[in-house]
């Protein structure tokens, strides 16, 4: 969606349309899933997670003020609720969950699973989906947030920055060391 359209959709928005409303959610439901999937590793939790993000985006969109940054605060709203959840999770002493077994689905890994004419491939694409996934859950907390974002939410460096409250060369240093620990996680596996 390009950056005018964002604006119209924001405006009908905040005016209580419930067409607007809803394109929002569909248009940004998938990544937000996404990446809260990622973070709760628990489908259940995501899903709650998502429909708790999306009321505090309509119920704070009156208040919020379109300066182009947008997706850095949905996506911040849904970090901030996935950090209060695992640390209610850690007061309560509950066991952090490993993940679904269905990890594909959430990631894409199995997009390309199967493919017509190249069985074998699919089977190298999923093993290899697979052995990323377990790095990733391998990672700090902090760690694998800021590849999250990046990687998989697709946010710019500038607005993980904004979605984490850090300064822009706080969250390329974490990204840099989160990666280089991801290559040696992977390495050592290997």
């Amino acid at each position: 969606m390009d950056e005018a359209g964002l604006d119209e959709l924001l405006r009908r928005a905040r005016a209580r349309d419930p067409e607007a409303l809803t394109r929002l959610v569909e248009f940004y439901s998938a990544r937000v899933f996404g990446l809260l999937y990622r973070l709760t590793r628990t489908r259940d939790a995501a899903e709650d997670l998502l429909q708790e993000t999306f009321l505090r985006v309509v119920r704070a969109l009156g208040q919020y003020e379109h300066v182009g940054k947008f997706e850095a605060w949905l996506f911040r709203i849904a970090a901030n609720l996935a950090r209060d959840r695992a640390r209610a999770q850690r007061r309560r002493g509950a066991a952090v969950p490993a993940g679904d077994r269905d990890v594909d689905e959430a990631r894409g890994a199995g997009q390309h699973a199967g493919r017509p004419g190249d069985p074998e491939q699919g089977l190298v694409d999923r093993e290899q989906g697979e052995r990323l996934a377990r790095a990733v859950a391998r990672l700090s907390d902090a760690e694998r947030e800021i590849i999250l974002l990046r990687h998989y939410s697709e946010l710019s460096f500038r607005e993980i920055a904004d979605v984490l409250g850090v300064p822009l060369g706080t969250a390329l240093a974490r990204a840099h060391r989160a990666l280089a620990r991801l290559r040696q996680e992977l390495a050592d596996r290997d």
